[in-house]
């Protein structure tokens, strides 16, 4: 039997827990919140059991407890403290939400103490495995456009529609010293949500990055709108060039239904045979999806459409699967998705982006 503990009972429990509920030889022993009482409210909702220890302290739990796999759900900067912490105490599998650090120099300690412990690092990345994204992937690989030469993400935030996040969830992204990013002002959207896209854009190409700008702008305290447009390297292989664009758009009146976050978004990537375009992800199963005008996948290729549509229409697929990646890696003795120096390379990516944001220059990775 797996032993489990998690750190941080918020609103992306609800999503991330899902993933263990059915799992025979995996099993959540505690859990950890300086709110003692909404671990317990947790602990009733998903039927996790009586015997589940509560701590405040996620060092007394790791301390106490008997652990396997532990994920840390926690604002930015304590990533990096709770993942050393959790490698020195021989954690066997360590999960760690995104962005990774704050800091090149953080993830590079992060990944020592994992390499010295023997602890497998792996980032919690959901969007690599919503349905449709991997549906998608596998496409691509097969050649359905043939090589590729472009890809657009198109990220949009609405006002209304979806979660109220209790103002106690919110407020620490409010201070650029917790939320990280730019030095003065934070990148709530850039660095936070921003990192999906960016971690989609190097995954979805594979390719290592030559060169990129970005510009923001600003509404509020929010780093939008905000635009990257970046260069792959051209690998010896490759006959054409490719490139990447990605668009986070805030629209503070609009209402975007969703059983999560009032976010949305849609990539669209060429090649030499044809294009695909990939409708949603977070609001995956509201109104827009049942229309039928936004397949999951559309294929154009030489003048034909295809339409594909994933059965599961809705964003809680993707962390069911990436939970149970990060269970497989430890069982299978696999590399994660997103090791740490994986992720170092999408945080190099996100931060240049951020840096050429506010110097207005272009940035050599």
């Amino acid at each position: 039997m797996l032993k489990v503990g998690i750190v941080g009972t918020g609103v992306i429990f609800d999503l991330n827990v899902l993933g263990y509920l059915d799992e025979k030889d995996v099993q959540i022993t505690c859990l950890c919140d300086n709110r003692i009482e909404a671990a317990r409210e947790k602990i009733k909702k998903f039927g996790l059991g009586e015997n589940i220890q509560v701590y405040t302290d996620y060092k007394q739990m790791i301390e106490n407890e008997e652990i396997d796999m532990i994920e840390f759900l926690l604002p930015h900067h304590l990533h990096s403290e709770a993942v050393i912490f959790a490698a020195s105490n021989r954690i066997k599998a360590i999960s760690v939400q995104k962005p990774m650090a704050l800091s090149l120099s953080e993830a590079d300690e992060m990944i020592a103490a994992c390499k010295k412990s023997g602890s497998i690092l792996s980032i919690y990345e959901n969007f690599l495995f919503a349905p449709q994204i991997v549906t998608a992937k596998k496409l691509l690989e097969e050649g359905a456009i043939g090589d590729l030469l472009a890809i657009r993400i198109k990220t949009v935030m609405g006002a209304k529609g979806g979660w109220i996040v209790p103002e106690s969830a919110q407020s620490w992204r409010r201070d650029p010293k917790l939320i990280g990013g730019h030095s003065t002002k934070g990148s709530p959207v850039l660095l936070d949500n921003g990192w999906h896209a960016f971690a989609l854009g190097y995954w979805m190409f594979g390719n290592e990055i030559e060169f990129l700008k970005a510009r923001t702008d600003s509404y509020g305290d929010v780093d939008a709108p905000a635009y990257v447009f970046w260069k792959f390297k051209k690998a010896a292989s490759q006959s054409y060039p490719q490139y990447g664009i990605l668009e986070f758009c805030l629209m503070p009146e609009m209402v975007v239904p969703s059983k999560y976050y009032p976010t949305d978004e849609f990539i669209e990537i060429s090649g030499t045979k044809g294009m695909m375009w990939i409708n949603q992800c977070t609001s995956r199963g509201n109104q827009m999806s049942g229309s039928g005008i936004f397949p999951s996948i559309v294929l154009y290729i030489n003048g034909k459409i295809e339409k594909i549509e994933e059965e599961r229409q809705d964003w809680k697929y993707s962390f069911i699967n990436a939970t149970k990646h990060f269970i497989n890696v430890l069982k299978m003795k696999v590399d994660p998705v997103l090791s740490g120096e994986t992720a170092r390379y999408i945080l190099k990516f996100n931060l240049a982006a951020i840096e050429s944001a506010e110097v207005n220059k272009e940035i050599k990775l």
